[in-house]
């Protein structure tokens, strides 16, 4: 009988959704991290449960094919990657594999998953960063959450992101320690700096440096505005002041130090204007790949309406607003729906329009007025869009939607719902848009092919 601390040899078979390594031993399914398709390991066993354990690779006995070597020092330690010892090509098969199971097994729903749609940079394609920041022995420093925990591991240069956010992040970090400033204590709510926050135009290369605080002010600012002679990159810095008891990163008020307090960047031709606030895909280059892919398989009409879901500032529907009569934006951040408000204006576009307001009472409205959809699109967030919306959206009855997601599980559970209310699709394509992370897009177009279970007209 398997006990905790047994040393067993054990295959890997496949990779669960999380990125561990999964095999089978005296009926038990065994998850190992950091391990691969193909690995024959020495692996100790951690946690036992009922039908399943946790193990550690204690040694490797055979090494799969997949295998490559480690190339950052923090692996393992940090909670940024979760395949780093893996080749690229395994890496996007195993996604692809994510996808489909996740359809299958919690959908129902058996369709051709093409192979994943590679990112142009599996490295340094990152062009949003928040570091969290604590105190050492030499003062503050910034890095990452080791995994499963708020200990924050100290992060010379993260491979996810480009260079010059690891260097400006320590070097934030020297001289606000030699400033007297203090990091943020989760445990007893006191210092001053919890986050830096760093962005990347990737059309102009500046950068936006946002310091996460504690406090309503920095009493140190004219010292500390001295960094921008030493990063020229560097052309917006902003405070956000978040002194709430929360786990969540920012806070609702910005304060401009220096510079306009936004960074301009361009994507899909779309001009984007970017506050700390605002989402933008983090990784700039694979965006362009998954909304090329959004294009193709939306065949956008010049008489169509379209309605943007979760639309943050706009970039997918500004993307195709060219070729549509119409576009409505809806999305529940304020600050985005200006961004993406004064985005449609730089673009001339006249018939763009953006709400303010949850996705689901959006659409209700939407319904309430009659206008008419003759395409969806929908970009949640990891829960998905849940039975309330994709219930106002079947009684809107667009002819076709196109699901964009970044949770398999949540999108096999949206399709299986579309699925029973009269619509279908046959393919779905895995981009990756998180190299090195288990994390992977998805887009799929849904159009009527049951009449009989479709609204009626």
């Amino acid at each position: 009988m398997l006990k905790k601390n047994d040393i067993i040899s054990l295959r890997i078979e496949n990779l669960s959704s999380d990125g561990n390594g999964v095999g089978h031993h005296e009926g038990f399914a065994v998850f190992v991290p950091f391990s691969t398709v193909g690995d024959l390991l020495s692996v100790r066993i951690a946690k036992l449960q009922k039908s399943y354990a946790f193990g550690i690779a204690e040694r490797v006995l055979e090494p799969s094919a997949d295998r490559i070597p480690v190339d950052c020092p923090h692996f393992k330690q940090c909670g940024g990657c979760t395949f780093r010892h893996i080749s690229y090509d395994a890496e996007k098969q195993a996604k692809r594999v994510f996808v489909k199971d996740a359809l299958l097994r919690l959908g129902g729903i058996d369709i051709n998953v093409e192979e994943t749609l590679s990112s142009p940079n599996p490295d340094r394609y990152r062009n949003k960063v928040q570091f969290p920041v604590a105190s050492g022995k030499n003062g503050l420093y910034a890095g990452l959450f080791s995994p499963r925990s708020h200990r924050v591991i100290p992060i010379s240069d993260c491979l996810l992101q480009p260079a010059i956010l690891n260097k400006i992040a320590s070097r934030t970090c020297a001289l606000l320690s030699s400033l007297g400033v203090t990091a943020y204590n989760e445990e007893t709510g006191k210092g001053t700096l919890r986050h830096i926050l760093l962005r990347q135009s990737d059309k102009t290369g500046e950068v936006m440096l946002c310091l996460v605080i504690n406090a309503d002010t920095l009493p140190c600012t004219e010292e500390f505005l001295k960094i921008r002679d030493e990063f020229p990159q560097i052309s917006t810095i902003v405070l956000n002041i978040n002194r709430s008891n929360t786990n969540v990163i920012l806070g609702r008020d910005c304060r401009t130090l220096w510079g306009e307090g936004v960074l301009h960047d361009e994507l899909c031709s779309v001009p984007v204007r970017l506050s700390p606030l605002s989402f933008l895909q983090v990784n700039s280059l694979g965006a362009r790949t998954l909304y090329e892919k959004v294009r193709e398989v939306a065949d956008i009409h010049k008489d169509d309406t379209v309605l943007d879901l979760y639309c943050g500032t706009g970039t997918i529907g500004l993307s195709l607003a060219s070729g549509c009569k119409k576009l409505i934006g809806v999305e529940v951040v304020g600050q985005a729906v200006d961004d993406a408000r004064k985005n449609a204006e730089a673009m001339g576009y006249t018939h763009c329009e953006f709400i303010c307001a949850d996705a689901g009472a959006a659409t209700a409205e939407l319904l309430k007025r009659g206008e008419k959809i003759d395409l969806a699109i929908t970009d949640p967030p990891r829960k998905g869009c849940g039975d309330e919306l994709l219930s106002c959206l079947i009684e809107m009855d667009p002819t076709r939607i196109v699901m964009v997601s970044c949770n398999p599980a949540t999108l096999a559970r949206d399709l299986k719902y579309l699925f029973a209310h009269g619509y279908a699709d046959d393919t779905a394509y895995p981009v990756d848009m998180f190299p090195r992370t288990p994390h992977v897009e998805t887009c799929v177009l849904l159009s009527h092919k049951n009449p009989q279970t479709s609204p009626p007209s």
